[in-house]
């Protein structure tokens, strides 16, 4: 006969080895974690993870001792995954997220405290969205302004490539949490993104709820490599192939960063994405930005709504910025306008047909000729992230008679007898300055076309008048804005008279 100490002795091992069978690999995905930001009303937030396949995993949300809801759910093959979408919350918080998984008789417990419920927003692109608050004008003041948006988390995703899409991330730098002097300056180019930071706490100014703020960029990186093999196809992009030009200073292979750095991210409930990228796209594929940027947004949105089970909005919220200007560019390369006039898929202005339910800020005029990090760096990313957010107030969230873009032109108009070309602008004019060069005719005669300066002339509440005596030919069609470095800071002829806003560059044909 066993005595029943030896018995006890024997299945008490046995119960703890159980219990770590059922702890192994049982876990939330990389970026659910304490102080995240989950989205709230009117969508539900996706909680998930891994677990063993064919276990059930019950998730709570509790705050103090009260469970405010139970989900259940199973681990599926072969992916080995658990999945479930909260009920819609209204914002604030502090919750705790409980996360138990059950096989038998084996049981284990995963918690997340301090979480909040408000909207979650996505900053990605390359090193002006990588830019930290270090490297910024007014570093010191910036750093020091955290103690009242302490509801404004942040994350920032690890630099990582992959070949194939990634389920979840391999790592990451920054894990969710209340901002610091430490983790918004952490170092130059890797946490916390200043635009992206930036623009969360102006949302908070204005909604006083809390913000989820996730940045994934890596600088020097073209397009192609943030966006699905799907959409590169979509425009003729078929070469999945390495390029080097001195734009692009970070992975250029094809799909990369989308495989690693955005893919992993597509069962979160989203409200939207802010983007600023184009300056490696300058010299690669640069005629195709027009259709690569726009397949891209609708990729990302695709993407991200069925990932969330339809919790993310099937056309939600993208925001971008507008290339801004640099100085060690060949001032006659027109590579910086063509992206700028691309990045609005030739519209010259957001929200359009092929561009629903986006907002751009215009940023041509905060050059920065001093920038430590070059020129092409440019560190006023305050003005940056505040006229995002107001396209933001504007297109995400609704705000009526909010002016969130410059002035835009309405109707041109050739008084050739005369030698002049009248510009008719949607909204009122703010003339900061006559500017001689700025504005381009083009002028044809035997069969040959050439760009020349049109001096602007007289001006109006709302109309600006050219003049194009410099033409002898027929005047073919008329830009703004249309070089690099377009004018100095913040002095660009035409803005909008109370927002402050710059007219956006354009460029448009003229016909009889």
């Amino acid at each position: 006969m066993v005595a029943p100490a030896t018995v006890f002795g024997l299945v008490l091992p046995l119960i703890l080895w159980a219990d770590r069978i059922a702890g192994i690999g049982f876990r939330f995905a990389s970026y659910i974690d304490n102080y995240m930001v989950l989205q709230k009303e009117p969508a539900g937030a996706v909680i998930w993870g891994f677990g063993i396949p064919g276990a059930t995993v019950t998730v709570s949300l509790c705050q103090g001792q009260e469970t405010i809801m139970k989900k259940v759910t199973s681990v599926k093959a072969p992916s080995d995954t658990w999945m479930v979408v909260l009920d819609p919350m209204k914002p604030g918080g502090p919750f705790e997220v409980i996360a138990q998984q059950t096989l038998e008789t084996m049981n284990s417990t995963l918690r997340v405290h301090d979480v909040l419920f408000g909207d979650v927003w996505l900053c990605s692109g390359q090193s002006n969205m990588q830019m930290t608050v270090l490297q910024i004008f007014n570093a010191t003041k910036e750093l020091s302004n955290t103690a009242a948006y302490q509801s404004v988390r942040i994350l920032s995703v690890s630099l990582t490539e992959a070949e194939e899409e990634l389920e979840d991330l391999d790592a990451v730098d920054l894990q969710w949490s209340k901002p610091s002097a430490e983790n918004l300056g952490n170092g130059y180019f890797t946490y916390m993104s200043a635009v992206c930071w930036l623009f969360g706490r102006y949302l908070y100014d204005t909604l006083q709820y809390p913000i989820g703020l996730i940045s994934s960029s890596w600088g020097g990186t073209p397009i192609e490599a943030w966006s699905s093999e799907r959409s590169l196809k979509a425009c003729g992009v078929l070469t999945k192939e390495s390029v080097l030009y001195d734009s692009i200073s970070g992975p250029s292979e094809h799909s990369v960063l989308w495989n690693a750095m955005i893919h992993p991210l597509q069962n979160m409930t989203l409200k939207g994405v802010v983007w600023y990228q184009g300056e490696a796209n300058i010299h690669y594929n640069k005629d195709l930005y027009n259709c690569t940027f726009p397949a891209l947004i609708e990729d990302w949105r695709q993407t991200f709504h069925c990932g969330s089970q339809g919790q993310t909005e099937r056309f939600f919220p993208f925001g971008f910025v507008q290339l801004s200007s640099d100085l060690s560019t060949d001032s006659t390369d027109d590579g910086f306008p063509q992206i700028r006039w691309h990045q609005t898929a030739d519209f010259g202005f957001v929200p359009n047909p092929k561009m629903p339910n986006t907002f751009m800020a215009v940023a041509m005029d905060l050059c920065d000729r001093d920038s430590p990090f070059g020129s092409i760096h440019p560190r006023d990313k305050q003005t940056v992230a505040y006229r995002l957010h107001l396209g933001a107030r504007a297109v995400a969230y609704g705000e009526k008679n909010l002016i969130f873009q410059g002035p835009l032109p309405e109707k041109i108009e050739l008084l050739a007898h005369k030698g002049l070309l009248n510009v008719t602008y949607y909204q009122k004019i703010q003339v900061q300055r006559q500017d001689k060069k700025i504005f381009e005719i083009s002028c044809c005669s035997d069969h040959q076309c050439k760009w020349l300066p049109a001096p602007m002339n007289t001006f109006s509440t709302q109309i600006l008048t050219l003049s194009i005596n410099s033409c002898l030919g027929t005047v073919a069609a008329v830009r703004y804005g249309w070089s690099t470095w377009p004018c100095e800071y913040k002095q660009c002829p035409l803005y909008h008279p109370s927002s402050g806003l710059p007219a956006p560059p354009f460029t448009a044909f003229i016909t009889d």
